[in-house]
């Protein structure tokens, strides 16, 4: 069965749609200045035998901007959150008090902003490849489709061209917003 050409341009955008909402999840795990409780979402701890999310384990809280705070639901887990929060690349130092874990978000240097710009720009750049590759992928199926004139196939893939560059665009826009969050001093 053979998929028309909206079908082939509405299934591009979802693909796009995601690639653009996967590139600002992942720049929510990038540090800037502000505590965030997305910053420790990609922190894996080992517990009951298994590596799991911290957010499984335990709620996380940032109730002032240059301080998180982790509660564990379990207390014997205190260990082992600390232990994943220091061998994470997010240069953050807890201290357990035996209840709680506070983590202290330390100023960032000049150097190590821009560091995480380069970390940004990089998981950008993922994010435009899989947008080209959505668009590629569907152009290409577009010209396979039957019994539709050239013109409309023209026309489709005009209209897959103008969804990728608008997608391109939320995923510039994004790195201006987060760059800029990163360089605030």
């Amino acid at each position: 069965m053979t998929t028309s050409l909206a079908d082939q341009l509405k299934h591009a955008k979802q693909a796009m749609d995601k690639t653009v909402e996967a590139v600002k999840r992942e720049f929510a795990t990038v540090r800037t200045g502000k505590a965030t409780t997305a910053l420790l979402d990609l922190v894996r701890v080992e517990a009951y035998g298994n590596e799991m999310p911290l957010t499984q384990v335990a709620s996380v809280a940032a109730p002032e901007p240059k301080l998180l705070t982790i509660q564990p639901w379990d207390k014997t887990l205190l260990k082992a959150i600390e232990k994943a929060i220091l061998a994470s690349d997010l240069g953050l130092t807890p201290s357990n008090d035996g209840n709680i874990i506070r983590i202290p978000l330390p100023p960032l240097t000049e150097e190590r902003r821009k560091e995480l710009v380069k970390v940004m720009h990089t998981l950008a750049e993922e994010g435009r490849v899989a947008n080209g590759n959505a668009s590629t992928e569907t152009i290409g199926k577009i010209k396979k489709v039957e019994h539709v004139s050239e013109d409309e196939k023209k026309k489709a893939e005009k209209d897959i061209q103008k969804v990728h560059d608008d997608h391109l665009k939320l995923v510039d826009a994004a790195v201006k917003a987060k760059e800029a969050e990163i360089m605030e001093v």
